[in-house]
């Protein structure tokens, strides 16, 4: 399995890096950011100059005729703030003072944002060539595939963080999906399963625990998972809900004892619904409907009596209900608002829809680029969470404790928060 933070190959911003290092020899931070002052102040100022081209309409090196008596009139020196700290740089003026940089405003010094942009484009799954053209038009200044490298690589020591931040003690539901994206290795693409878990807390606020790649989806896998997430200080887990990965349920009970696992209905649905003619699908599924909706575990049990029945002429479909239904008993152990919140995946197949909007361009050159982009776009669910609590909490949460051990497990955590 593949760390979300590894790096085998080097990317442009760590060959840029090699050469300031070998270049300016900096042994600080201080030393750092004075070197890549060295670097953001040219390029400002080389988008500064794009810009009063396109104000005045020629270039500085264009002899030609003119459409206008305005002219360029030197420079000024200004203090701006950056990602990297404050550095002076020259702002081209005109005769007439019309000149209104837009990168550098008039009165304006801190010009981060620059960054955060290229940032929230990469997060949208723009391409280097689209954020490229995006800021060309805007700034009248092209900047290269590397420079876009170098501002997104910036990332990657957060994303450590990130990967290997603690986690809190307690959580009341884990939902874990995969999906696949394609990866180039040499000469080569290959699918690559990105793992995903998102979590409640106790308090229904949401959080993805992390991101592991690996070649395919496995139980070997989702146990090292869980295993890491025991090591980052999750001690206690009340529901996991899954697909049907073989061996899933049993490796998670063996890292968390207490858990209670949940098979999504939703994709039992879709594995039993592969051995019925398309004819019966609607049929079939307001059948099925019927037993992991039914009001009490009594009219479950019996509503699954009767679709045995109904549907017996397709024993394939059958079967994966008969093999599967104890996960359709436990969810009448609950109240109806814990059910519907443990009985699919949809919450974390969500959270992947998301990531798919963004990845679904084609190949990725490394595993980083993948891992940056992803990232990003976890900043933007978080921006959208932000002090929001999964619906319907106050009922779950309930709900919950009337059972009186799940009580005493949440007690025992809730002084922490």
């Amino acid at each position: 399995m593949n760390r979300m933070t590894k790096r085998k190959e080097s990317t442009p911003g760590e060959k840029l890096a090699k050469e300031i290092i070998e270049q300016y020899n900096p042994k600080s931070v201080a030393d750092m950011q004075n070197a890549l002052k060295d670097i953001f102040g040219p390029m400002f100022e080389a988008m500064l100059q794009g810009e009063m081209n396109s104000h005045l309409g020629y270039e500085s090196n264009d002899h030609g005729a003119k459409r206008t008596s305005n002219r360029r009139n030197g420079y000024i020196n200004k203090e701006i703030k950056t990602s990297s700290g404050e550095l002076e740089i020259k702002v081209p003026r005109d005769r007439d003072g019309s000149f209104e940089p837009r990168i550098v405003p008039k009165r304006k010094k801190d010009v981060s944002e620059i960054e955060e942009k290229v940032l929230a484009m990469y997060a949208r799954g723009m391409s280097q060539r689209d954020i490229a053209e995006t800021i060309e038009d805007i700034y009248g200044f092209e900047i290269s595939h590397e420079t876009i490298s170098e501002i997104t690589d910036c990332v990657l020591e957060e994303l450590n963080d990130w990967q290997n931040r603690p986690l809190k003690k307690m959580y009341t539901f884990l939902f874990v999906d995969c999906m696949y994206v394609t990866i180039r290795k040499e000469y080569e693409s290959k699918n690559y399963a990105v793992y995903t878990i998102l979590g409640y807390d106790i308090e229904g606020q949401k959080d993805i625990l992390g991101l592991w790649l690996n070649e395919s989806e496995s139980k070997h896998t989702w146990m090292q998972i869980f295993d890491e997430l025991k090591a980052r200080g999750v001690e206690d887990v009340l529901f996991i809900s899954m697909d049907g990965v073989s061996g899933l349920e049993e490796g998670a009970k063996a890292i968390f004892k207490d858990v209670v696992v949940q098979r999504c209905i939703v994709h039992l649905i879709r594995n039993s619904i592969k051995y019925i003619p398309s004819k019966d699908y609607k049929r079939f599924t307001q059948s099925l409907k019927k037993v992991y909706g039914a009001p009490s575990l009594q009219a479950c049990r019996k509503a699954f009596e009767l679709f045995v029945q109904e549907w017996s002429q397709y024993p394939g479909a059958v079967a994966v209900w008969e093999r599967n239904f104890s996960h359709v008993e436990q969810l009448f152990d609950y109240g109806s608002a814990v059910r519907k919140v443990m009985y699919t995946t949809n919450a974390v197949e969500s959270v992947n829809s998301s990531f798919r909007k963004v990845t679904k361009k084609g190949a990725f050159p490394n595993e980083n680029a993948l891992l940056k982009l992803l990232y990003l776009r976890i900043t933007e669910l978080y921006k959208k969470w932000k002090n929001s609590k999964v619906q319907n909490w106050a009922m779950v949460r309930n709900q919950l404790i009337i059972n009186e051990n799940i009580r005493a497990r949440i007690e025992k955590y809730e002084h922490l928060i």
